[in-house]
């Protein structure tokens, strides 16, 4: 795993790349299962779930549900076999699937290259 060490601050901590994919889902079951099983097939270190208020328009007609928001954390290259897995798995026609990439300490972002096959 490639850290960077920055260099504008007094005591040095390495980070390293970590990626991190959102996605929502209208139950609690829904959400647990989804959680539960990103981290059994090991395309997740670690997922954290948040209920949530989503506003939104979905054919032609206003919303407000409330849902669930998974929030899982993952290596950068484990990115494309999460998401398969999420599309093959989620109950919505069209999931939103969020992928960004931060910046981690060094320790957290071992041991999430440790949970994950990637």
């Amino acid at each position: 795993m490639l850290c960077q060490t920055p260099a504008m601050h007094s005591t040095p901590t390495p980070s390293c790349p970590v990626a991190v994919v959102t996605t929502t889902v209208a139950s609690a079951a829904d959400a647990q299962r989804l959680a539960a099983g990103a981290v059994q097939a090991r395309l997740a270190a670690c997922v954290q779930v948040e209920a949530i208020a989503s506003h939104y328009v979905w054919q032609g007609a206003q919303h407000e549900d409330a849902e669930w928001r998974l929030v899982c954390k993952t290596l950068p290259a484990a990115v494309p076999a999460l998401l398969a897995w999420l599309r093959a798995q989620h109950p919505y026609e069209v999931p939103q699937l969020l992928t960004h990439t931060v910046q981690a300490e060094a320790g957290y972002a071992q041991w999430v290259a440790q949970q994950v096959d990637g």
